[in-house]
């Protein structure tokens, strides 16, 4: 039986506006029925600038949210970015604290060379984002750099999980997975991810699949984007309401992996740009199956797609219509996900 998760990108209005704390998130996932919630950890508009959604890791904060998590029998997973030695040491040790077991990071993009490993892509719709080509050298760079971490991850031990985070082929995190060959580090498969460098989902989950320790399961969209420099972009929307073929990737997933767990990230209000050159991961245009276009969202004049994921900049009054939104979306997303799984045995 697979368990599943709430992460907190799916009410991230909630917990950036302050309708909502870490707390508060577990308690919801909880009257929906979760097995777990997965925390991000990475800094956004009002949130803890080092411990984003979780808030604080001071010990007596820590003691109090895995006194929640245990009382609800819920697991425990972290988001986080970057593969900075000293920062994944922390995270680690704040999983440990909660009783977490699965850590996500992501590989961090420079642009044109890998001079700085620290930096890199966010994820967030940004025009100054966009990289396109960058030095591939940054994976095996990653890989040396992540050998680094496997006595920590062992001793305390935690599995970190790399994600197909908008910029990575599954065939680069597959090399840099056959680079690091540990039981300590996996792959985290996004369901929508593998879209933003023209990758089809389900290729990405054959591919990525063996290696695969956890997920994000969302859907997506392809809509009109006047701003951008393809002109198009990819935005989230409910599970079961966009065009990826979520069935199809996740019993690929199933098959292929030893995943015990399906994560939930509804990732709407959202958008993101293509990362990379079009081709990149095998898809050459747009019009067909999940990179079919749709309308957007609003209209133009009401909400642009570069401002869905901060909608509080705009309008007081389009803020509360998303709020309601986002959680009916997020709750939408949960029962789909039951749906499937139980369709396909799980």
């Amino acid at each position: 039986m697979v368990k599943l998760g709430l992460d907190t990108e799916s009410l991230h209005l909630w917990l950036q506006n302050q309708r909502m704390d870490i707390l508060g998130f577990i308690e919801q996932a909880h009257e929906w029925g979760m097995d777990g919630v997965m925390i991000n950890l990475i800094q956004d508009y009002n949130l803890d600038p080092e411990w984003g959604s979780l808030g604080s890791n001071r010990p007596e904060h820590l003691k109090q949210v895995k006194k929640m998590l245990e009382r609800y029998h819920m697991y425990v997973e972290l988001a986080t970015k970057g593969i900075d030695y000293d920062h994944l040491v922390k995270v680690i040790e704040v999983a440990d604290a909660l009783g977490a077991d699965i850590i996500r990071t992501y590989i961090p993009i420079t642009l044109g060379n890998c001079a700085d490993p620290k930096t890199g892509g966010e994820g967030k719709y940004d025009l100054g984002k966009v990289r396109l080509d960058f030095d591939l050298c940054v994976f095996d760079q990653a890989a040396v750099s992540l050998k680094r971490i496997i006595p920590v991850l062992k001793k305390y031990r935690v599995r970190l999980a790399l994600e197909n985070h908008e910029y990575e082929t599954s065939k680069e995190l597959i090399q840099v997975m056959e680079q690091i060959q540990s039981p300590w580090i996996g792959l985290h498969y996004d369901f929508g991810n593998a879209m933003m460098v023209w990758e089809e989902p389900s290729k990405a989950a054959e591919t990525m699949g063996p290696y695969t320790i956890t997920t994000h399961f969302k859907d997506h969209i392809v809509i009109p984007c006047p701003d951008d420099k393809y002109q198009y972009v990819v935005c989230g929307v409910p599970a079961g309401k966009g065009n990826i073929d979520l069935k199809e990737c996740l019993g690929i997933l199933l098959e292929k992996s030893g995943i015990q767990r399906l994560n939930v990230e509804m990732c709407y209000p959202y958008c993101a740009q293509f990362k990379r050159s079009v081709g990149t991961g095998g898809v050459n245009a747009l019009g067909e199956g999940c990179f079919r276009v749709e309308k957007p969202l609003y209209e133009e004049n009401v909400l642009k797609p570069r401002q869905y994921y901060y909608p509080q900049e705009v309008s007081g009054e389009l803020l509360e219509e998303l709020l309601v939104k986002q959680k009916e979306g997020a709750k939408e997303s949960v029962d789909y996900a039951r749906k499937l799984l139980n369709e396909l045995g799980y």
